[in-house]
């Protein structure tokens, strides 16, 4: 039953006859799970906290970053360097204090997404990789709860839902990862600010449209718009049954930690501490932007931007280990695949989650001390 107060709130949404009473206690009992608090995931959980969506469950690893307040616009210069999931949380209940939410500070992985998904009614994906949305994808068909898929590139964005009462997947619409080289990044590409608002927005309407039961769901069809052109339309796709019927059990599970990355070996933060102690340190290569070098980098680094790699792969050491690493690990995954494709060097590791790991664990480390 509605409150008072939450009949005043939500006056709107009950004038409505697609909504009223009974609707409006539907989404207050809806359980919604947001992965990735960034661009994307920012306009998604500030519409679904206004709207009364009763539970809102946040997953993001990441801090915030000066260079995310261009479009992340539920944070501030005050929120810089601090986690993205909490602070989020924060401003969600000030907006509406009458929902819950639930803080997951990790990156959604093997070891926990059973637990994430099966705890949620609707998964919304605003993540930025490929390993995550595939990941995402089959732990849905393995607990058969829609998603709601967005994705953005300078200044084209997408959305589509899948999973959706029988119709089609996300595997069923890409059943095949691009590799890395391919695999857009927007912390090398860019994006316009306000891209991000407008898919996010359009998620979060899908979203409602799912709980409430109500409208026409993009099941089986791909909205994609163009900032630049301000034209929309939509794609229509099928479901492949064979696509359809991957899921946690039936996916070859050790090969998500390599989707859009095939062939490259990574070193964890831990292993890449230990060498670096050793007799023998490995050439560290940062593939980051100059800018983000000057903030802050692993002690002696080399730098050579991943747009400008083609040209300092000459001084590069050919038999002594090199460490690849970016911000969070996926432009140095197509800068190894690339000087292991074009230039055949046979040396290079890849540091599994970039600087943000390496600055999480050296986090931790002080919080230990």
């Amino acid at each position: 039953m509605l409150t008072s107060e939450e009949r005043q709130i939500y006056r709107r949404h009950l004038q409505l006859p697609e909504i009223g009473e009974a609707g409006q206690e539907k989404l207050k009992a809806a359980r919604v799970l947001v992965v990735g608090a960034g661009g994307l995931g920012c306009p998604i959980l500030q519409y679904l906290a206004a709207a009364g969506v009763g539970t809102l469950g946040i997953v993001d690893a990441d801090k915030v970053d000066r260079s995310n307040l261009q479009r992340q616009i539920l944070y501030g210069p005050a929120d810089l360097s601090q986690p993205k999931a909490a602070t989020a949380a924060q401003a969600l209940r000030r907006l509406n204090p009458l929902i819950n939410t639930e803080v997951f500070n990790c990156r959604v992985t093997l070891g926990n997404v059973r637990e994430l998904v099966g705890k949620f009614d609707v998964v919304v994906d605003g993540s930025d990789n490929f390993p995550t949305r595939y990941l995402l994808n089959d732990a849905c068909v393995s607990f058969n709860k829609p998603l709601i898929s967005g994705a953005i590139y300078k200044f084209e964005g997408q959305v589509s839902v899948f999973n959706y009462q029988g119709g089609p997947t996300y595997r069923c619409l890409f059943p095949q990862p691009p590799s890395a080289q391919e695999a857009p990044n927007c912390d090398a590409t860019g994006v316009l600010g306000v891209l991000p608002g407008l898919v996010g927005m359009a998620q979060a309407t899908e979203a409602l449209k799912v709980i409430l039961g109500i409208g026409e769901v993009l099941s089986g069809r791909l909205w994609l718009f163009d900032a630049l052109t301000f034209q929309t339309r939509a794609l229509k796709f099928a479901r492949r049954p064979e696509q359809a019927a991957i899921n946690l059990d039936t996916a070859n599970t050790a090969d998500y930690a390599d989707l859009c990355g095939a062939g490259v070996t990574s070193i964890s933060v831990q292993e890449l501490h230990e060498r670096l102690a050793s007799a023998h340190p490995p050439f560290l290569l940062d593939v980051r932007e100059p800018h983000e070098f000057a903030a802050g980098h692993l002690p002696g680094a080399t730098l050579l931007p991943l747009s400008t790699l083609e040209r300092g792969v000459a001084t590069l050491p050919k038999h002594h280990p090199v460490v690849v690493y970016c911000r969070s690990g996926a432009r140095s995954t197509k800068a190894v695949e690339r000087l292991q494709t074009d230039f055949g060097l046979t040396n290079l590791l890849n540091l599994e989650g970039g600087m943000l790991a390496w600055e999480d664990a050296a986090m931790g480390d002080e919080v230990m001390r």
